[in-house]
């Protein structure tokens, strides 16, 4: 591989992972429960360069109160470039209490997906944003499973 030819793997700038950041609005946050990891599926909205998202109280909002760190996760393939790449955060999730955050966190249209009251707001503000980027492999049109997205570049 000379100078010109791209790296098949690239880390992202802290721009570029705001900006894929800002394209979703479904996440995975992690939480330390009971001394090991777990794992959630959230839907989320960006606030001040920091992730918003609404919970119940459980899981999610005791590892806000506690205070204990947390990572928020996304990923993506561009079946345009053939491209998958992935963006993560790490920091401390608190829980927003002003009534004047909520509502502005309500503008930026937070749904929740799930039914259920989702009454406490939580912020997770990214002391470490990371991603990367990466060429993935040209899939093989006889043996690729039809529900792996790399088949768009097929039609």
């Amino acid at each position: 591989m000379d100078s010109t030819t791209p790296s098949p793997e690239y880390s992202l700038t802290m721009d570029q992972c705001w900006a894929l950041l800002d394209t979703e609005v479904v996440g995975r946050v992690a939480l330390i429960v009971d001394n090991h990891p777990e794992i959630f599926p959230v839907n989320f909205v960006l606030e001040r360069r920091a992730i918003a998202f609404r919970t119940a109280g459980g899981t999610k909002l005791w590892g806000a109160i506690t205070g204990k760190p947390v990572a928020f996760e996304i990923d993506g393939y561009d079946a345009r470039d053939e491209t998958a790449w992935s963006v993560m955060a790490r920091g401390e999730a608190e829980v927003i209490e002003s009534q004047e955050e909520k509502d502005e966190i309500d503008s930026l249209l937070l749904e929740p997906w799930q039914p259920g009251e989702k009454a406490y707001y939580v912020r997770v503000a990214p002391k470490a944003l990371t991603g990367r980027r990466f060429k993935v492999n040209r899939p093989d049109v006889w043996s690729t499973r039809l529900s792996d997205p790399r088949r768009a570049t097929f039609e």
